[in-house]
């Protein structure tokens, strides 16, 4: 008998990129009234084509954030530590609200520290400099989901353990676009769900002898990778994820379509 299975469907985030300026008019013409800036508008495209296309899960933001985080922090000074450092939070809690209001159990994507590109020049200890930023990502994350963020996804170019360490939470997701073995294992040390391309499914397999998963997102599957995943895990330990580098056209629509598999 042939099976239809739908995976659930999860966003980890997208780069929509700069606006064109006819665009960014006609946006701001539709949110006149609102308190905006180019983030602002980012947070929106990124967010609103995975609404009409039925992401179960959907997520705004992206690495893009990160002039949002830079520009909350005192205590930087061209990318470099020069101080004590705090955080203002009520630009997060606008964002967030913004965000909530368009759907309810939304996520929300940050570029992890790592990526920030910081430089420590005041703490001059590793250890100390590690605390403080992620003092500050903890509070950030707090006031978000206090507002309404179901949880945040830290867009990652590789695994740093002491982010790991000082951030994995239920509702904190590590998600790195393109990744490795190393890096998986660092993973799977501390967050029980992966989001992994499909070159990278037998690396994830191999690693389950050594570490618990208890679901996969794969991103952008395929017949052939929905198929692998479901010789080593029961369907409803598997999801398919999505994280788009322009954050438009129809990749929402064509992830909802490859997330159905006839078996």
């Amino acid at each position: 008998m042939v099976k239809r299975l739908n995976l659930a469907t999860r966003a980890f985030g997208a780069e929509p990129g700069l606006p064109e300026v006819a665009d960014l008019a006609a946006w701001i013409a539709e949110h006149r009234g609102t308190t905006a800036d180019i983030i602002t508008y980012q947070l929106d495209r990124s967010l609103a084509p995975q609404i009409p296309a039925g992401i179960m899960t959907p997520c705004a933001g992206g690495k893009f954030y990160a002039d949002r985080i830079l520009s909350a922090f005192s205590g930087i000074e061209r990318r470099e530590v020069t101080g004590e450092l705090h955080v203002d939070l009520p630009g997060f809690i606008e964002d967030a609200a913004g965000i909530v209001v368009q759907r309810k159990g939304t996520w929300c994507a940050l570029p992890a520290p790592h990526l920030l590109g910081i430089s420590d020049r005041y703490y001059n200890n590793q250890n100390e400099w590690t605390d403080a930023i992620c003092s500050a990502f903890r509070s950030l994350m707090r006031a978000m989901r206090d507002t309404g963020i179901a949880g945040h996804v830290l867009v990652c170019d590789h695994m740093e353990e002491a982010e790991l360490a000082a951030l994995s939470r239920q509702k904190v997701f590590f998600f790195a676009p393109a990744t490795d073995r190393e890096n998986l294992t660092c993973l799977m040390e501390h967050q029980q769900q992966v989001a992994v391309g499909k070159d990278q499914l037998r690396a994830v397999f191999e690693l389950m002898n050594e570490y618990m998963l208890r679901k996969i997102f794969i991103m952008d599957p395929d017949p052939a990778s929905i198929r692998l995943a479901l010789s080593h895990l029961d369907p409803d330990q598997i999801a398919a994820g999505g994280y788009s580098s322009d954050g438009a056209g129809s990749y929402w629509q064509d992830l909802i379509t490859s997330a159905s598999y006839t078996r």
